[in-house]
């Protein structure tokens, strides 16, 4: 049953707001009834009047009151924060971290729910994007609807796996280290991050103050033991001392008029990068290149990966978007000496790394720059088999269109998006492909995101 609003005792009334901001509903309460996950990290609910709630810390069935975070009168939708919960679902669990909640770190969203309803909830927003933006239902993306845990990672109720090997830290005026709040640029100080790795909590970088630093990131590379920390001043800022509980490289962003982060990253001690492991080989990752940051990531995603195109001697493969060349490097093992590799990488440093990485194998080329506009030039008209890991956005209606006429047997499309994914698998199927099975992957706990690999082919060919 949906009540009438309640008036909040945080925040002004609505004679106030309205002096401040016409129409603005912000600290306005609703006791609603909580409908199904969205994609994104809440729930949705309706106001009395119809309007949308987006209601984060609530689980589907649950009835709570919402505090309105954000929105006005009219408005499409309104963002809320469950701030009571009036009946609770049996998934809820007090959260073990205490800087969860309303108003505090937005680093998790489902710290208060059990850890098989988080992968539940994933499942159902995989299920619900593929279904709204391809048409696909799970069984014709050949998935079972699950979402696997990462090894190691199925822990009971209330224990949290520290995952985590790159945290960027959020610093306040007072020098403090901490997590950004919800859709906020306010900092959350805290003292230990429940899902940072142990080589990031072992840093002790939340002990220690920053002062005249913006942000501070530690990585804690897999399979070395490689720290690494990234600090980014305010302008004008001096950098700090560095004395931390391990040893650690140190890399500063640089300034360029008067921005930071727009100058680059230099090195102030110690390598300018970490040594990454993956598929049995060491890959090297400069600063600020991309790795996955859970442990298990990598290798989980190369086994999907290979497990789904099935690669032959003599195979001729792209990967695009290929970073530091992590498929790059576990296809050129499998096509061998007569097969070839193209990788597409726009970062600078990570195509040099990815040069580097991939350079004892004769038969595989990187070239740098937007997929979109490298791969016509290479002219390439046909290809064996494509990995695409493309980022958050996806890969688009034209590059996608312009894959399809490659000829490729297998396709196998990494995905941190499952919004991006199904537009992109939309796409593949105009230009003739199908999925042939789709796997999701629980790869970062706690928090909303998922990870998906969806393996095409084309329409006409046998299931």
């Amino acid at each position: 049953m949906q009540a009438e609003p309640k008036k909040s005792q945080a925040e002004p009334g609505p004679e106030s707001r309205a002096e401040s901001k016409a129409g603005s509903l912000v600290g306005e309460e609703y006791e609603v009834e909580v409908g199904p996950v969205a994609h994104g990290g809440h729930c949705i609910a309706r106001t009395s009047e119809g309007q949308v709630l987006f209601v984060r810390h609530t689980l589907p069935g649950e009835r709570v009151v919402a505090r309105v975070t954000e929105g006005e009168e009219g408005a499409r939708f309104l963002r809320a924060d469950a701030v009571e919960i009036l009946d609770a679902s049996k998934d809820r669990i007090e959260a073990p971290c205490p800087f969860a909640g309303p108003g505090r770190c937005g680093g998790c969203d489902w710290q208060h729910a059990k850890p098989g309803a988080q992968r539940r909830l994933k499942g159902e927003v995989v299920a619900e994007q593929l279904e709204r933006l391809a048409g696909l239902t799970p069984e014709e993306a050949g998935w079972d609807g699950t979402v696997m845990p990462a090894e190691g990672d199925k822990l009971p109720a209330g224990q949290v796996p520290s995952w985590r090997t790159r945290v960027q830290y959020a610093v306040d005026a007072d020098g403090r280290a901490g997590l950004r709040r919800h859709r906020s640029h306010e900092v959350e100080p805290v003292d230990h991050c429940l899902i940072a790795a142990d080589g990031v909590s072992e840093l002790g970088i939340e002990q220690r103050e920053w002062p005249g630093m913006s942000t501070v990131e530690a990585i804690a590379a897999t399979g070395s033991q490689d720290r690494q920390v990234i600090l980014t001043p305010r302008p004008g800022a001096r950098l700090p001392l560095v004395e931390l509980d391990r040893p650690v490289s140190v890399m500063r962003v640089g300034e360029s008029q008067g921005r930071a982060g727009a100058g680059g990253v230099h090195r102030v001690h110690g390598r300018p990068f970490v040594r990454e492991r993956a598929d049995g080989r060491t890959y090297r990752v400069g600063s600020g290149g991309f790795w996955q940051v859970h442990p298990k990531s990598a290798d989980t995603l190369v086994t999907a990966v290979m497990q789904g195109l099935l690669p032959r001697k003599g195979d001729m493969a792209l990967d695009l978007y290929c970073g530091v060349g992590l498929f790059a490097g576990a296809l050129a093992d499998r096509v061998g000496d007569q097969g070839a590799v193209l990788g597409i990488e726009s970062g600078k440093r990570a195509v040099e790394d990815a040069r580097h990485n991939l350079a004892g194998f004769d038969r595989v080329r990187v070239e740098q720059g937007k997929v979109e506009s490298v791969l016509p030039g290479t002219g390439i008209s046909e290809v064996d088999l494509v990995v695409l890991d493309p980022p958050r956005a996806g890969a688009g209606r034209k590059t996608v269109q312009h894959l399809t006429t490659l000829g490729a047997r297998r396709i196998a499309y990494v995905a941190c998006d499952p919004a991006a994914l199904a537009r992109d698998l939309a796409y593949f199927r105009d230009g003739g492909y199908r999925v042939r099975t789709l796997r999701a992957f629980d790869l970062f706990p706690m928090t909303h995101h998922v990870e998906c690999v969806a393996i095409l082919e084309p329409a006409g060919k046998g299931s």
